[in-house]
């Protein structure tokens, strides 16, 4: 059965993330082991909060490393939220602190925004593709916007236009909010707390383990 770990760092709610993917018949484990990671055959970084503290976090566990050599061995991993976040290169919550630096770019604060909305986000919202290539992936199963549930303060800037692979638009700003570098994969966006579409989004993302225990993106 493929090994699912869902990397502990200090940070995030992992108990509903695992239920989930539990109930979807996934081998799914809460680890802070860096062998564990290294050996899974796919991998998620949840994680809510701060920027600053989710690195730390990984690097007191000595997972920093870990988690980006496994980004390098083809095999799936997603960032969910702040996990998304700290697969770019840098963060500016609260100063300016070093990210994983798996996929080019940087991590900003929601300028400020139209029609009176707040910040931080939190609720549903489409996410559309403006471009990107959905027929592979974690979004393959969707033709069209499907809706997500999003808390977030904080907004994904990749370098490159490849490598923003869903969009939302609020309070008139359109803003990544998802990400892709090959077997990589990130959600600004809660996929465990999405519904349907959440459910479908894991789903994809188990599927993407083939019998090898590689990427089939």
């Amino acid at each position: 059965m493929k090994k699912i770990i869902i990397v502990d760092y200090g940070v995030g709610n992992l108990g509903s993330l695992k239920k989930a993917l539990t109930a979807l018949g996934a081998n799914a484990r809460v680890s802070e082991d860096a062998e564990e990671i290294l050996h899974a055959n796919a991998v998620i970084l949840p994680g809510v909060g701060a920027f600053a503290s989710g690195m730390r976090g990984l690097a007191v566990r000595g997972l920093t490393n870990a988690v980006k050599r496994f980004a390098e061995s083809g095999k799936p991993l997603l960032g969910i939220c702040l996990g998304a976040e700290l697969l770019l290169s840098k963060g500016f919550e609260f100063g300016e602190h070093e990210g994983l630096a798996i996929i080019p770019g940087k991590v900003e604060k929601f300028p400020k925004l139209q029609d009176g909305e707040k910040v931080p986000h939190v609720g549903w919202n489409s996410v559309y593709q403006n471009g990107a290539d959905w027929s592979t992936g974690i979004f393959r199963s969707f033709s069209k916007p499907f809706d997500a549930y999003f808390v977030h303060s904080y907004i994904l800037v990749p370098e490159k236009k490849e490598h923003i692979f869903g969009v939302s638009t609020y309070g008139g700003l359109e803003f990544c909010s998802a990400v892709r570098k090959g077997n990589v994969y990130g959600t600004q966006f809660h996929p465990e707390k999405s519904g349907e579409a959440g459910i479908q989004i894991m789903k994809n993302f188990l599927d993407l383990v083939d019998r090898d225990g590689l990427a089939d993106v």
